[in-house]
């Protein structure tokens, strides 16, 4: 067996070790995408290692949202960090195993609630726009889809500040051009973490505060690196 496939299958049993307490830290919308996108790798052809290396850079990506200190995503960042690859017939067997799990297994443990609602409240405790305001940064149009909007229960949706330029910038085109590899559109809540988290590719920052500091391509290698695996 390869490295990389080391790497996957580990990632594989390290979810299905800690399954509770993944969902416990997953919105409703982030566990279905993530059940999604394993569904999507267990079906993928078992010797085409482009197709499951590209499917399980969809589930990698499904699991950003955990804390930095999850065995989960420590085990991701080592994997990338090493330069780990994955592809082959064992992943993809690992995944329908998991999956065989997921339907056998119990319900939730209690409190999945309470530990969503806080994942979310620290995210929107970080400084944002209102919708208004995001649209007069962006020359009054509606903003675009790749710009993170976080849905807040009390002020309606919130555009993370970090995204816009300072003294009433526009967006930053970085910061577009990594939403859309981190399919901000599609998962706004575990693209905001990457931003707002430690970073062990990027010297342990959050890249929200390297904006300016570190060069562009930096921050796109961290990001490209996360989703792709290298």
């Amino acid at each position: 067996m390869s490295t990389g496939e080391d790497g996957g299958t580990r990632v594989l049993g390290l979810v299905e070790e800690h399954l509770d307490g993944i969902r416990a830290r997953l919105t409703g919308e982030q566990y279905q995408l993530l059940l999604t996108r394993l569904r999507a790798l267990a079906a993928t052809p078992p010797d085409d290692p482009r197709a499951v290396r590209r499917a399980f850079q969809a589930v990698r990506l499904c699991l950003v949202p955990l804390p930095y200190d999850h065995p989960v995503r420590e085990a991701l960042d080592s994997a990338r960090l090493a330069g780990a690859a994955t592809a082959g017939r064992p992943v993809v067997l690992r995944t329908r195993d998991l999956l065989t799990r997921l339907a056998e297994g119990p319900p939730p443990s209690s409190g999945t609630a309470a530990v969503i609602a806080a994942a979310e409240r620290r995210l929107l405790h970080a400084p944002a726009l209102s919708a208004d305001e995001a649209r007069v940064r962006c020359h009054g149009s509606a903003p675009p889809p790749e710009l993170i909007r976080l849905a807040d229960p009390g002020r309606g949706d919130r555009y993370p500040e970090f995204q816009f330029e300072p003294g009433g910038g526009a967006p930053y085109e970085i910061v577009l051009r990594i939403n859309r590899v981190l399919l901000a559109d599609v998962d706004p809540w575990g693209a905001a973490d990457w931003w707002l988290s430690r970073n062990l590719w990027l010297g342990g920052g959050p890249p929200a505060a390297l904006l300016g500091v570190r060069p562009d391509r930096d921050l796109v290698g961290a990001a490209v690196a996360l989703v792709e695996g290298d």
